[in-house]
């Protein structure tokens, strides 16, 4: 690749007409959310010295050695990836327009090079293992990047548009100006995805403090905004995070970066994009970029400092040095933060994210000592207790299980307290006014299962009671509504189990006797299979229990987990 010394790869505004006429005619690709986040940290120069996608030769260089093949160090691959009838339609020297969401032309890609994948030995190399069911990173590898990897050169017309916290998204010549103003010749560079309270100030200030340098807090820039409210909330408690330190020390900004999980290799590469922004030193943390980090389970998938000691091995090479991330608790005989490696465990207070969580969604106090006020106001406004937060109810079971039943029964209840807004969603009132063109292949009963997700989501959202009552035969489709939906408030998965035998002798559509006869297909336990739920909130049969005694399980269910008084 080239040697490229321009503040970004963004063309002189006279050529950008003739790039945009030059679009007309050309193979168009519109960039997902990942691929948007890698292409601007290339246009702005996040990425130096990449001046484009990875051919097949660089690429291999980064995946077997970390190195480009000039020896200089870069430990991710970055290519497009495309699927297979995008890759037929390329060929070497094509000239590809490459679009936002919406079609707003952003770069011109010159294709120089085009190959199918080898992902199985990518995911060896780059991720530590090939199994997509012990490693998130690697499962996004294999079922959402595309089979096909292409190169080439890029030509920028336009940065991603951003529309939210425009003063935040700051490029790299626009923070190594700003260092510059403010005399910073050290900055530590600390990477943020998660919400900051009192014990990361403590330990951001001591860090820098034993570095001798301003602070560069740089949080990721959530890929599923605009819809998702904890990414706003989020940026709004780092703003202020930000005014509890002295003003000429910190500079906060965000980053459009799609996070890969990889551990160490990604702490590199992350202490390498420091370095582009302007940054002398990285925090980096025992379990930097650890697909298990923060879910609070205690494991972790890659050794507990191996990410510390690959940034700190190649400093001399990067030209960043390496800061432990040194966690912090709160000595509650001393009334003061303390170094968590420096006293016993039993003398210090903390707070996990979760357990954080659970107060606010119980309406509990949060102690002064472990948060800011102006970060517990917000936290409140956008995470209210679970008994005034919007909730899903998904049931799922064969034709005449009770499903419709126990909704409309709940639908009944939920109208009578009156506290929240209430919407049915049954499976046949969907099929008649939201998925008619569809069919009853696998693929279009997915396709309406998250249809059904995303209107549930939208009502959830907006702190209503959605109440769902489709077959949903399939487990995946269930699952990717759990987790959309679960993003804004409760989701409760009702497997409604009554045996297929009974829901055929109750058959008061005539739906079984069809199938069973040949004159009908795609009928859920007779020609299409149906998989249960893996881990359902509750399983109710309604061979053994009226409706009114399924109902009066799922109220004290919800009553038990907060969600109505």
């Amino acid at each position: 690749m080239r040697e490229f010394y321009s503040e970004s790869l963004i063309v002189h505004f006279r050529r950008v007409e003739t790039l945009r006429h030059e679009a007309l005619s050309c193979t168009a690709i519109d960039l997902n959310g990942r691929q948007l986040c890698d292409l601007e940290l290339l246009l702005n120069r996040g990425f130096y010295p990449l001046t484009g996608y990875m051919d097949k030769d660089v690429y291999e260089s980064v995946v077997d050695t970390m190195r480009l093949p000039d020896g200089t160090v870069w430990p991710m691959p970055i290519c497009l990836d495309v699927n297979e009838q995008t890759a037929e339609r390329l060929t070497i020297g094509d000239r590809v327009a490459l679009n936002d969401q919406e079609g707003f032309l952003l770069a011109i890609l010159t294709v120089t090079d085009l190959w199918k994948a080898d992902k199985k030995k990518e995911a060896k190399t780059v991720y530590g293992t090939d199994n997509p069911a012990i490693h998130p990173g690697v499962m996004q590898l294999y079922d959402r990047v595309g089979e096909y990897y292409v190169g080439g050169d890029l030509e920028g017309v336009s940065l991603p548009i951003h529309y939210d916290f425009q003063q935040l998204r700051l490029a790299p010549s626009e923070t190594v100006r700003r260092f510059t103003m403010n005399g910073w010749r050290r900055v530590l560079g600390f990477h943020a995805d998660e919400y900051l309270h009192c014990a990361h100030r403590e330990m951001v200030m001591e860090a820098a403090r034993e570095a001798g340098t301003a602070i560069f807090l740089q949080p990721v820039a959530d890929l599923s905004h605009p819809g998702n409210l904890d990414y706003y909330t989020q940026i709004r408690c780092y703003e202020a995070f930000t005014k509890q330190f002295p003003s000429h020390m910190i500079q906060l900004g965000l980053t459009p970066f799609a996070t890969r999980k990889a551990g160490p290799r990604e702490a590199l590469w992350q202490a390498i994009m420091r370095k582009n922004f302007g940054c002398s030193h990285f925090m980096v943390a025992e379990d930097h970029a650890d697909p298990f980090k923060g879910l609070g389970r205690g494991e972790r998938f890659y050794s507990s400092g191996e990410a510390q000691k690959l940034v700190a091995e190649f400093a001399a090479e990067t030209g960043i040095e390496m800061v432990p991330k040194r966690e912090m608790g709160y000595h509650q005989e001393e009334k003061k933060y303390v170094l968590l490696d420096e006293v016993d465990e039993e003398e210090v207070a903390t707070i996990t994210s979760r357990e954080l969580r659970l107060r606010l969604e119980q309406g509990e106090s949060i102690p002064e000592w472990f948060s800011y006020p102006e970060i517990v106001d917000e936290l409140r406004r956008s995470f209210p207790p679970k008994s005034k937060q919007g909730f899903t109810i998904f049931m799922s079971g064969f034709s005449g299980s009770g499903k419709s039943t126990i909704a409309k029964v709940l639908l009944v209840k939920f109208m009578e307290m009156c506290d929240r807004p209430v919407t049915l969603l049954d499976g046949d009132i969907v099929r008649t006014n939201l998925s008619s063109e569809l069919n009853f292949s696998k693929e279009h009963r997915n396709l309406n299962i998250t249809r059904i997700g995303f209107v549930a989501s939208e009502i959830t959202k907006n702190g209503g009671v959605a109440l769902c009552a489709p077959i949903a035969p399939y487990e995946e489709s269930r699952q990717a509504n759990r987790e959309l939906i679960s993003q804004y408030g409760g989701y409760i998965e009702v497997y409604v189990s009554t045996p297929l035998e009974v829901c055929e002798s109750r058959d008061r559509k005539g739906l079984y006797a069809k199938a069973r006869a040949g004159k009908v297909k795609g009928v859920t336990g007779i020609t299409d299979p149906y998989i249960p739920p893996s881990n359902p909130e509750l399983t109710i049969d309604t061979s053994t229990v009226t409706p009114m005694e399924a109902v009066q399980e799922i109220l004290l269910y919800l009553q038990k987990q907060g969600y109505i008084a």
